[in-house]
């Protein structure tokens, strides 16, 4: 019996499998070191014109050139294309991996290249020794000027001074010459002569040079013929250049801060819809502007007299309750079909950052919560994961907000969120991997209802329309209703559950700030604060008008708390101790609640703040964070050895004890300045 002969589409496929086998050897050759950088270069070239070739040769394909019919055709083809174009961005990053860098850091390198240029000049004149000059130059080249001619650009790059050349993402140059400082003399297909970065270049050509050797002959006739014209203004523009762009330091920098991510998506990265995180940047651009340690301030009123949201009940004594226009508790449950970095990017947290939003502004507080990651499911992002004792702060997905803006279009703003650091460069960054929204009222301003809300992720900043996460995903209208659920099923999603609470937490929400974002599992903390503040205020001081500076440690180190969730946590736990040893009359008490919270703050938290062994909180920071979670262990258990009795905790001998130590004494660590915190 005769074999059966295999179809186009069968075939390219077995091309795509060896493809993938070639890549797979290469990658594993190059981690382990085997062979030497320059034949793993070549052999990366060779396969990026194979799967190139193979992308084209799909490309053309239809289904009339099959010899028998063949099921689900279209699909096939498509994960065929997916496959491939995943295999061409590995063998990109690869071959940008491998390809040298631009400068040579070498000085002497210019005057050297300088030396040949004008040897190449010279000896141009004689036209009888020019294949043995050419051969002399080509021995005593370095292996840099020795790499091939024709380069890709990696991201578009405008011209800003004269002699740069303006070129787009995706064209291919013809280097003409290489100089130590990053900027090459090169060519683009219209003619058009200047320089550009090395760093936007990869090695190798596009698909459709492939063959035209007779017209590349001719191209390097006439750039041979043209090279003499131009040496003279080519080497007052390289020295120029020298002293504008001194080597690498700012074309790194350029590249860091202006177009690092268009760099990592051309090297496939990161996918398309992918950005620069908006509400990381307002976190470090803008200082405690939109942190919880500043919303949890008073806020004066107009008059600059009073306050506006802090107020005393004359009858019982505790902070008068408030409502503002909306009060919502919500859960953050899950995120499906979440597009994962590609290699060459180790990430360090995956999270979400939430915010009360209305479409043009931030108008709250900036709350982050870290995300479970399984490698199992990669493209699913989980919370509040089920651990042994308490939850820590920074894994609680269950939040609250507190928001009195008027505006028609409130909501929550959800931006999902990586902390990457390259493995080349060791730089780190923060991204976006897409937003969602949700509006808070409906189109009559009435609130919506407490369910289950699949939100879809979107990609871009906020402030963008229309952007996908994914480039995978079709844009265009899938023909049937199994298809159209399919498709669905793979957009990015966002699970929340807005949900009602128990009265004693929305009492104790009443006594918070008009506009607070922040987990539900520290509401009883921050009531507490509230009421030592609203103390301190209104009753302690002399007069309304008096803002002499208060002595009060407590008030002045809590806040930062805020924006330290590890020793958040630490007064979570002491003060769930302190509680499970009260009976019921004491834990309706309020003055004595107010005690013992001044008593289990200073002996557990204010210590650690002043603690020379504690390093300084960075967010994402696996070695700081594991250090950081050593030193509290430590300390807690010495504190609870070193005081037996409760009576004992907060006690001025426990500062002075030779065996805890302390940072220098600052006053600003007992000053509570009413005019330098107050909003």
């Amino acid at each position: 019996m005769p074999l059966k002969r295999k179809g186009p589409l069968q075939l390219v496929q077995r091309e795509v499998d060896e493809i993938k086998n070639q890549v797979d050897r290469l990658v594993k050759n190059v981690q382990n070191h085997e062979g030497s950088t320059e034949e793993a270069l070549r052999r990366c070239q060779e396969l990026q014109m194979s799967a190139e070739k193979t992308q084209r040769t799909l490309k053309n394909l239809t289904k009339a050139d099959e010899l028998a019919p063949v099921g689900n055709y279209d699909q096939r083809k498509q994960e065929e294309e997916r496959r491939l174009q995943t295999l061409v961005e590995r063998i990109n990053m690869l071959s940008l991996e491998l390809s040298p860098p631009g400068p040579s850091a070498v000085a002497g390198d210019v005057s050297n290249e300088e030396s040949e240029c004008e040897e190449d000049d010279e000896s141009s004149d004689d036209e009888g020794d020019v294949e043995d000059a050419e051969d002399e130059k080509e021995a005593g080249k370095p292996p840099a000027q020795s790499e091939p001619r024709l380069y890709t650009v990696l991201s578009d790059f405008k011209g800003e001074q004269e002699g740069d050349l303006s070129v787009q993402r995706g064209e291919v140059l013809r280097i003409i010459r290489r100089t130590a400082d990053g900027w090459w003399l090169a060519q683009n297909n219209k003619g058009n002569r200047g320089v550009v970065p090395r760093t936007y270049l990869k090695i190798g050509m596009s698909v459709d040079d492939e063959g035209d050797d007779d017209d590349e002959e001719e191209e390097d006739d006439e750039e041979e013929s043209e090279e003499d014209e131009d040496s003279e203004e080519l080497t007052d523009r390289e020295k120029h250049r020298s002293l504008s762009h001194s080597n690498w330091g700012p074309v790194k920098k350029a590249l860091t801060e202006i177009d690092a991510t268009d760099v990592l998506s051309a090297m496939g990265a990161i996918p398309s819809g992918f950005r620069p995180s908006t509400l990381n940047k307002l976190l470090v651009e803008e200082g405690e502007t939109y942190r919880g340690s500043h919303y949890i301030q008073p806020e004066l009123s107009e008059s600059k007299l009073s306050f506006s949201d802090l107020f005393l009940d004359p009858d019982t004594g505790r902070v008068r309750a408030r409502q503002v226009r909306m009060c919502v508790c919500f859960s953050l449950w899950s995120c499906r079909m979440i597009p994962t970095p590609g290699v060459g990017v180790q990430v360090l947290s995956r999270h979400i950052r939430v915010c009360a939003f209305d479409g043009t502004q931030v108008l709250s507080n900036i709350y982050t919560v870290r995300a479970t990651y399984n490698s199992k499911s990669p493209k699913t992002w989980t919370f509040s994961p089920r651990v042994t004792g308490i939850l820590p702060t920074l894994l609680d997905g269950e939040c609250f907000l507190r928001c009195n803006s008027a505006s028609p279009d409130l909501g929550i703003l959800f931006e999902l969120g990586v902390t990457f650091i390259r493995n080349s460069t060791g730089e780190r960054g923060d991204l976006s991997c897409g937003w969602a929204f949700l509006k808070l009222t409906d189109d009559s301003g009435n609130p919506i209802p407490y369910r289950t809300y699949e939100l879809p992720v979107n990609g871009g900043t906020p402030y963008e329309r229309d952007v996908a996460v994914e480039a995978t995903i079709n844009q265009g209208s899938p023909a049937g209703v199994f298809q159209q659920m399919l498709q669905a099923r793979r957009q990015p999603k966002l699970v929340v559950k807005l949900k009602s609470v128990h009265n004693r937490t929305r009492t104790q929400l009443s006594l918070l700030p008009d506009t607070l974002l922040h987990s539900l599992s520290c509401v009883h903390l921050l009531a507490l604060h509230r009421q030592l503040l609203a103390d301190a205020l209104l009753l302690d001081r002399p007069t309304m008008q008096n803002a002499d500076p208060i002595c009060s440690p407590v008030l002045t180190t809590f806040p930062k708390l805020l924006d330290q969730p590890d020793l958040l946590d630490t007064l979570r736990t002491a003060w769930l101790g302190a509680e499970t040893a009260m009976s019921r009359a004491q834990k309706r008490d309020l003055s004595y609640l107010k005690q013992e919270f001044s008593k289990v703050y200073m002996s557990s938290t204010y210590v650690l703040l002043h603690s020379p062994l504690l390093p300084c909180y960075h967010w994402a920071d696996l070695p700081s964070e594991e250090q950081r979670a050593r030193v509290i262990f430590s300390t807690l258990e010495a504190l609870k050895h070193s005081q037996q009795s409760p009576s004992q905790s907060g006690s001025p001998e426990l500062f002075i004890d030779p065996t805890h130590q302390h940072v220098a004494f600052d006053v600003t660590e007992l000053t509570f300045d009413l005019l330098q915190v107050v909003r």
